[in-house]
């Protein structure tokens, strides 16, 4: 009996070291799903960034100039599509080739896709 209630009293503190471990696992655990929402965030950011180069028109063009006694050539150059982009692309899809599966889905069932997600 004696044994029993020495056990009882005990305060060696036990249940602190649980209670450290129990909100440490908690904490792990949110630190991964915030830097994985982090990666994915600063991915698309960087994305965004380089359709915004991409998007950039650098043709130009110089007309010819003609004077009294001399005369300069002009020039052109037109900036065409560069790879990973459509001619038809409306603006509201990931940029440099980036695709992401947003949402939720089954992880028992077939890989997600754009039509069952």
């Amino acid at each position: 009996m004696s044994l029993l209630k020495r056990l009882w009293n005990d305060e060696v503190g036990a249940v602190v070291s649980i209670e450290l471990i129990l909100v440490g696992s908690i904490l792990l655990l949110g630190l991964i799903v915030g830097l994985a929402a982090l990666r994915d965030s600063i991915n698309n950011e960087l994305a965004d960034l380089g359709g915004a180069v991409d998007e950039l028109n650098q043709s130009f063009i110089i007309n010819s100039i003609r004077g009294h006694s001399s005369a300069v050539g002009g020039s052109e150059y037109l900036d065409g599509i560069d790879f990973c982009d459509q001619a038809d692309n409306p603006g509201n899809i990931s940029q440099g080739c980036i695709t992401t599966a947003e949402g939720t889905f089954n992880e028992g069932s077939t890989t997600p896709s754009p039509t069952n997600i």
